[in-house]
């Protein structure tokens, strides 16, 4: 290789030598706005390379125009040359014919005078001086992401219970710091530092977490909470669309939701607000049973000797009968079931020993023991 004048040199098969020019003109003019220093004082040389670099731009648009006009033009110049010598094909009528050849030469002489232009649009693109925007070009560019290997065997549901139930028990504190974070930034990094908590089994431990919060009535912490629930699950969503790992989807969402706009955020917020109202639904439903489990569970405790509860039965008892359980009182008691009909007097006699609320002694003539009013 002569790198002084510009030659490569190869040897041929009979061991001569040939010279093969190579030609560097191409390298001699080329208009780049922006590394020059001979601008005079006065003059703001960062605004100055701006305007020219806006300039060239410009220019270069304007001709991208007329290559794209042009063509468009010579296309349809042949599409209509086409169809008149079609036409000449059916004719039948010598004046048809002869106003079409009329029309044909007409025609190629309009498609040969767009083919000129287009030929000189070319060397004029070739003839160009580079710039700092066509020196270089993409070769070629291609996005490579890796898909998700083979699915593992699935397990039955007692199997995938159990490992769930691992996991949350080990990676709890973990989780819960996630659910702590309100940036973006810590939250896409500690993801990244941490990336086995991306996975179904952190967004089902912050679901359990935020119905849990919503019933200790913690309900600032539990939108927290459900906010970075969403986001877990955003990211899970993603992953099966694009069928790749969790993790790897992980900077993709950060950098949509941080860049998105109105419409994408929207429609976050509003999956957020389903989700609390979900929560907050659930945590009811929970509270309420938990309450008449433990209401329940009191009643049976209550229960007297014949399955009766007390404190139902004080409810039904007349108002005379009532008094003589809140005062004790043996005797106004026996008075005020001396003074009811005998069947009456049997009936509420039977449910006030059935729920406990009277106890009777070792005989029917022994002492008695007083009525024990029920708890309220």
């Amino acid at each position: 290789i002569n790198a002084e004048y510009g030659q490569h040199y190869y040897i041929t098969n009979n061991l001569s030598l040939e010279v093969m020019p190579i030609d560097y003109s191409k390298w001699k003019d080329i208009e780049i706005s922006d590394d020059e220093d001979d601008t005079h004082p006065n003059i703001d040389t960062p605004s100055l390379y701006r305007w020219r670099h806006q300039a060239r731009v410009e220019r270069m648009g304007e001709f991208e125009k007329k290559k794209s006009e042009t063509k468009e033009s010579l296309e349809k110049s042949q599409r209509e040359l086409a169809n008149l010598k079609k036409k000449l094909q059916t004719a039948d009528e010598e004046s048809e014919r002869k106003k079409l050849e009329g029309d044909i030469a007409k025609m190629e002489k309009q498609f040969s005078e767009w083919k000129t232009k287009e030929a000189e649009l070319e060397k004029q693109e070739k003839l160009a001086p580079w710039n700092i925007d066509t020196i270089c070009r993409d070769g070629f560019s291609k996005t490579t992401v890796n898909k998700m290997g083979d699915k593992k065997k699935e397990m039955s549901e007692d199997e995938r219970i159990e490992q769930s139930q691992k996991f949350m028990d080990k990676y709890k504190k973990e989780i819960e710091k996630f659910g702590f974070y309100h940036n973006w930034d810590d939250s896409k990094e500690y993801l990244l530092n941490n990336p086995h908590l991306a996975c179904e089994d952190t967004a089902n431990y912050l679901t359990y977490w935020c119905v849990n919060l919503q019933m200790e009535e913690k309900n600032s912490l539990m939108k927290q909470v459900a906010h970075q629930t969403i986001v877990m699950q955003y990211i899970l969503e993603l992953s099966k669309t694009m069928e790749v790992p969790p993790i790897a989807c992980v900077p993709s969402f950060f950098t949509k939701i941080k860049t998105c706009d109105a419409k994408y955020m929207e429609g976050f917020n509003q999956e957020l607000a389903a989700f609390i109202g979900r929560i907050e639904r659930r945590a009811k439903e929970k509270t309420d049973k938990l309450m008449a489990e433990i209401e329940e569970e009191e009643r049976q405790k209550r229960l007297g000797p014949g399955g009766l509860d007390p404190a139902e039965v004080y409810e039904e008892l007349p108002k005379e009968l009532q008094n003589c359980f809140d005062t004790k009182d043996i005797g106004m008691l026996q008075e005020v079931l001396t003074a009811m009909k005998p069947d009456e007097a049997q009936i509420w006699l039977k449910k006030c020993i059935d729920s406990g609320l009277w106890v009777p002694g070792p005989s029917d003539d022994g002492d008695d023991q007083a009525p024990a009013p029920p708890e309220k």
